[in-house]
Order: structure tokens, then sequence, then C-alpha cells
């Protein structure tokens, strides 16, 4: 990737702070959709792109949509979908495509079964494709109006194919493709508070590499949605991510504070 020059009197540091601008006006990963409320159809969704020449030159495209569908009968199916598109002064930074599709079984009760399939590209992890797919339970720890609090674990088998074929872990080494199992342990909660004039959520996960070479994964994602409209909200969020493997390049960890405004559809 090509290294920040200076334009004129506009610096890194200040552009920076254009790109942090632009977040507060876009849809980010917010607060998740909930499989459990008993709506036919909810629909969370948003666009928005940037193209900015002169001193800074800045390109972004971000997207996201996520669907539940309940037919009112035993199976809930929710695919989630977000994609992130960036350029630096002409140099990519980001071209990321994350996809996540589940079907429940009867997710109005206090345990129920799930199967999922994800898929992933990472432009910065180095990652041209990552899928996984399994199985798993959920246990709804609380289902009140106001508090919802649910813990779920899964078996799941992954492949992910890197640009590259040298990692943290010198035991894969050589192929540019990593295939193992993994368990996942996922906790995910949300809180109306101020009589529902605020929302708290978060969600975390840590999945173990059922491999003999250390291969584990943890993300943690922090945030507030604050209602102003009719179902548009503004968020605020932080996420921490965490991979035990990554290509040689690429740091292990991730930090990310995004500001931004949704709109959820309920019918």
């Amino acid at each position: 990737m090509k290294r920040w020059k200076k334009r004129g009197k506009v610096t890194l540091p200040k552009a920076s702070l254009l790109l942090l601008l632009f977040h507060f006006f876009t849809l980010s990963s917010f607060a998740q959709l909930n499989e459990s409320d008993t709506s036919r159809f909810q629909l969370r969704a948003g666009f928005t792109a940037v193209n900015q020449k002169g001193n800074v030159d800045l390109f972004v495209i971000r997207g996201r949509l996520e669907i539940v569908s309940n037919s009112q009968n035993a199976f809930v199916f929710k695919s989630q979908a977000n994609s992130l598109y960036q350029e630096f002064g002409g140099s990519k930074a980001d071209n990321d495509l994350n996809s996540r599709n589940y079907l429940y079984y009867r997710p109005f009760r206090k345990f129920y079964p799930f199967s999922m399939l994800y898929v992933q590209t990472n432009f910065r992890r180095e990652i041209d494709f990552r899928w996984f797919t399994g199985l798993g339970y959920t246990w709804q720890l609380i289902q009140k109006p106001r508090t919802t609090l649910k813990l779920s674990g899964s078996m799941v088998y992954e492949t992910t194919r890197f640009q590259q074929n040298q990692y943290s872990e010198a035991k894969y080494n050589g192929s540019n493709t990593i295939s193992l199992p993994r368990a996942t342990l996922y906790l995910t909660g949300w809180h109306k508070l101020l009589d529902s004039k605020l929302r708290l959520f978060y969600s975390g996960y840590w999945q173990l590499g059922l491999d003999i070479t250390p291969n584990n994964r943890f993300q943690m994602d922090l945030g507030l949605d604050l209602p102003i409209w009719k179902g548009l909200n503004a968020s605020v969020q932080y996420s921490y991510s965490r991979e035990q493997v990554v290509a040689i390049s690429v740091l292990q960890e991730d930090r990310i504070l995004t500001f931004g405004l949704s709109y959820q559809l309920k019918q």
C-alpha cells in the first residue's frame, strides 16, 4: 500500500478527520435485528458514497442490508450483508464483503437451534476469500421488552484463502489456504435505558481453532443507539478484533470507533 504524502497543507491527520466525519453519516454494523421478534418482516439498510478530489483524494462506498423473514411457521431466516470500498490518494485501502446468513428453528423459545453460513473478504488482512458453515444452539437468558441477552455455541468448518503463504504461525507457511474446524462461543444483548430513549447493545465471540497449531479469534462490539424519528437512529460503536493467525505483513489486532445513522422498518 502506498504511504501518505503531503499534498499542499493537507496531511494524514486532516484526512483521517475527513474520513471520521464521513462515517458520522454512514450506516455501519450497528445493533442487529432480533430473530426472536414476532414481526413478519424486519429491514435495516443504508448506503453512502463519497468522491472527493483536490487537496485530498478520497473515494468511499459503504452499504449494509439486514433482513429477517418470519413466515409465522417454525423457521425464521436472517441475512446480514455489508460492504466497504475505500481509496486514499488513489491507493486502495479497503475492498471488503461480509455476508452472514442464518436459519433458525423456533427462535421464540428459550432454547433453539440454528444453521449458519458466512462469506467474507478482507483487503487489509490480505484475505481473498473466507467461508465457514455449521450448526449451533442458542439460549435466551433474558427476553423482555427492554432487555435481551443471548448466549450461543456452534461448531463450524472454515476455509480461508490468503493473498500470500507466509504467516504469523510458521507451521502454516507454504500454502495460501488454511482449513480447520472451529468451536464458537457467542454473546449478544441490548438494553433500553432512560425510558427507552437510549439503547445499549453489545456482542462478542470467541472462536477456538481445533487444530494442532494455535489459531484462535476474538471480536467485541459495544455501542449506543439514540432514536431520532420514526425508525431513524443515531449510533456510535466501538469494535475490537484479534486474529491469532494472520499473513506475515498484517497486524493481529484492529480497533475502530464509528458514528452513523440507520433506519429500521418493521411490519
